[in-house]
Protein backbone atom coordinates (compact mmCIF):
# COMPACT_ATOMS: atom_id res chain seq x y z
CA UNK A 1 0.00 0.00 0.00
CA UNK A 2 1.59 3.44 -0.79
CA UNK A 3 2.08 5.50 1.70
CA UNK A 4 -0.33 8.84 2.75
CA UNK A 5 0.54 11.83 0.11
CA UNK A 6 0.87 15.17 1.40
CA UNK A 7 -2.01 17.57 0.45
CA UNK A 8 -1.48 19.28 -2.95
CA UNK A 9 -3.75 21.59 -4.78
CA UNK A 10 -3.22 22.33 -8.95
CA UNK A 11 0.47 22.11 -10.21
CA UNK A 12 1.89 20.98 -6.87
CA UNK A 13 -0.60 17.51 -6.87
CA UNK A 14 0.39 16.77 -9.81
CA UNK A 15 3.91 16.96 -9.37
CA UNK A 16 3.59 15.33 -5.92
CA UNK A 17 1.58 12.25 -8.24
CA UNK A 18 4.56 12.30 -10.04
CA UNK A 19 7.72 11.98 -8.16
CA UNK A 20 6.29 10.12 -4.70
CA UNK A 21 6.35 6.75 -6.82
CA UNK A 22 9.61 7.43 -7.23
CA UNK A 23 11.00 8.32 -3.86
CA UNK A 24 8.84 5.63 -2.30
CA UNK A 25 11.01 3.46 -4.55
CA UNK A 26 14.48 4.97 -3.48
CA UNK A 27 13.29 4.73 0.24
CA UNK A 28 12.09 8.04 0.45
CA UNK A 29 8.65 9.88 1.40
CA UNK A 30 7.40 12.83 -0.19
CA UNK A 31 6.63 15.54 3.06
CA UNK A 32 5.59 18.83 0.49
CA UNK A 33 6.17 20.22 -3.01
CA UNK A 34 5.74 23.99 -3.19
CA UNK A 35 6.40 25.50 -6.43
CA UNK A 36 7.63 29.43 -6.60
CA UNK A 37 8.24 31.82 -9.66
CA UNK A 38 6.23 32.21 -12.49
CA UNK A 39 8.71 33.12 -15.71
CA UNK A 40 11.27 30.44 -14.07
CA UNK A 41 9.73 28.23 -11.46
CA UNK A 42 11.38 26.44 -8.70
CA UNK A 43 10.19 23.44 -8.03
CA UNK A 44 10.76 22.61 -4.08
CA UNK A 45 10.34 19.10 -3.01
CA UNK A 46 10.77 18.38 0.55
CA UNK A 47 11.60 14.52 1.62
CA UNK A 48 12.09 12.36 4.55
CA UNK A 49 13.95 8.65 4.60
CA UNK A 50 11.44 6.38 4.83
CA UNK A 51 13.69 4.42 7.36
CA UNK A 52 13.67 7.03 9.76
CA UNK A 53 17.44 7.60 9.66
CA UNK A 54 18.73 11.18 9.44
CA UNK A 55 18.65 12.85 6.05
CA UNK A 56 21.86 13.99 4.53
CA UNK A 57 23.00 15.96 1.80
CA UNK A 58 24.31 12.89 -0.01
CA UNK A 59 19.73 11.87 -0.30
CA UNK A 60 19.33 15.11 -1.62
CA UNK A 61 22.08 14.74 -4.35
CA UNK A 62 20.33 11.01 -5.14
CA UNK A 63 17.38 12.85 -4.80
CA UNK A 64 17.66 15.89 -7.27
CA UNK A 65 19.55 13.50 -9.48
CA UNK A 66 16.95 10.84 -9.97
CA UNK A 67 13.66 13.41 -9.61
CA UNK A 68 15.50 15.97 -12.06
CA UNK A 69 15.18 13.07 -15.01
CA UNK A 70 11.35 11.78 -14.02
CA UNK A 71 10.26 15.60 -13.89
CA UNK A 72 12.54 16.08 -17.36
CA UNK A 73 10.41 13.27 -18.60
CA UNK A 74 7.11 14.59 -17.24
CA UNK A 75 7.81 17.85 -18.55
CA UNK A 76 5.28 20.15 -16.20
CA UNK A 77 6.64 23.03 -17.38
CA UNK A 78 6.30 24.84 -20.61
CA UNK A 79 9.84 26.53 -20.13
CA UNK A 80 12.82 26.62 -17.71
CA UNK A 81 12.64 25.59 -13.87
CA UNK A 82 14.58 24.97 -10.91
CA UNK A 83 14.56 21.64 -8.70
CA UNK A 84 15.87 22.08 -5.09
CA UNK A 85 15.55 19.23 -3.14
CA UNK A 86 15.83 19.44 0.86
CA UNK A 87 15.20 17.47 4.40
CA UNK A 88 12.29 18.29 6.24
CA UNK A 89 14.44 19.71 9.07
CA UNK A 90 13.80 20.28 12.79
CA UNK A 91 11.03 22.77 12.53
CA UNK A 92 9.40 20.88 10.03
CA UNK A 93 5.78 21.24 7.97
CA UNK A 94 3.02 18.92 9.23
CA UNK A 95 1.56 17.64 5.87
CA UNK A 96 0.67 14.02 6.81
CA UNK A 97 -1.29 12.62 9.41
CA UNK A 98 1.64 10.21 10.41
CA UNK A 99 3.94 13.74 10.85
CA UNK A 100 0.77 14.88 13.52
CA UNK A 101 1.37 11.19 14.75
CA UNK A 102 5.07 10.81 15.26
CA UNK A 103 5.22 14.97 16.80
CA UNK A 104 2.87 14.55 19.24
CA UNK A 105 3.52 16.49 22.50
CA UNK A 106 5.70 19.27 20.29
CA UNK A 107 4.33 22.69 19.62
CA UNK A 108 3.02 23.35 16.71
CA UNK A 109 1.30 26.89 14.89
CA UNK A 110 -1.79 26.24 12.22
CA UNK A 111 -3.21 28.79 9.65
CA UNK A 112 -6.84 27.53 8.21
CA UNK A 113 -7.29 28.77 4.86
CA UNK A 114 -11.12 29.36 6.17
CA UNK A 115 -11.72 30.55 9.48
CA UNK A 116 -12.65 28.24 12.36
CA UNK A 117 -14.75 29.53 15.22
CA UNK A 118 -13.73 32.93 14.19
CA UNK A 119 -9.72 31.76 13.84
CA UNK A 120 -7.50 31.37 11.09
CA UNK A 121 -3.87 31.17 13.63
CA UNK A 122 -3.82 28.46 16.23
CA UNK A 123 -0.73 27.57 18.12
CA UNK A 124 -0.63 24.59 20.80
CA UNK A 125 0.60 21.29 21.75
CA UNK A 126 -0.17 18.51 19.06
CA UNK A 127 -2.03 15.93 20.17
CA UNK A 128 -2.30 13.49 16.34
CA UNK A 129 -4.08 13.65 13.61
CA UNK A 130 -6.64 11.32 11.65
CA UNK A 131 -7.11 11.21 7.98
CA UNK A 132 -9.93 14.01 8.47
CA UNK A 133 -8.73 16.03 11.45
CA UNK A 134 -5.96 17.44 13.61
CA UNK A 135 -5.52 17.83 16.95
CA UNK A 136 -4.05 20.61 19.12
CA UNK A 137 -3.91 21.32 22.72
CA UNK A 138 -4.27 25.38 23.24
CA UNK A 139 -2.73 27.65 25.45
CA UNK A 140 -6.09 27.66 27.47
CA UNK A 141 -6.42 23.80 27.89
CA UNK A 142 -9.40 23.31 25.35
CA UNK A 143 -8.70 20.66 22.33
CA UNK A 144 -8.82 22.21 19.14
CA UNK A 145 -10.21 19.66 15.83
CA UNK A 146 -8.90 21.29 12.90
CA UNK A 147 -10.02 19.75 9.65
CA UNK A 148 -6.88 18.49 7.74
CA UNK A 149 -8.40 19.94 4.29
CA UNK A 150 -8.63 23.10 5.51
CA UNK A 151 -5.06 23.65 6.73
CA UNK A 152 -3.25 25.95 4.67
CA UNK A 153 -0.04 25.01 6.99
CA UNK A 154 1.04 23.47 10.12
CA UNK A 155 4.47 23.48 11.26
CA UNK A 156 6.28 22.48 14.47
CA UNK A 157 8.20 25.40 16.76
CA UNK A 158 11.46 25.18 17.17
CA UNK A 159 11.69 24.62 20.92
CA UNK A 160 14.20 22.83 23.37
CA UNK A 161 12.36 19.98 23.43
CA UNK A 162 12.07 19.36 20.09
CA UNK A 163 15.72 20.02 19.44
CA UNK A 164 16.17 17.62 22.41
CA UNK A 165 13.89 15.00 20.82
CA UNK A 166 15.41 15.18 17.53
CA UNK A 167 18.89 14.70 18.52
CA UNK A 168 17.70 11.58 20.51
CA UNK A 169 15.90 10.07 17.27
CA UNK A 170 19.62 11.04 15.51
CA UNK A 171 21.33 9.00 17.90
CA UNK A 172 19.10 6.26 17.95
CA UNK A 173 19.08 5.64 14.11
Amino acid sequence: MAAELPRHEGLEARIAEIVAPTLEHMGYELVRVQISGKDRPTVQIMADRADGRPFRVEDCEAISHVLGAVLDVADPFSGEWTLEVSSAGIDRPLTRAKDWERFAGHVATVELAVPVEGRRRFKGIVLGADAETARLRLEDGTEARLPRSNIRKAKLVLTDELIAATAADAKRN
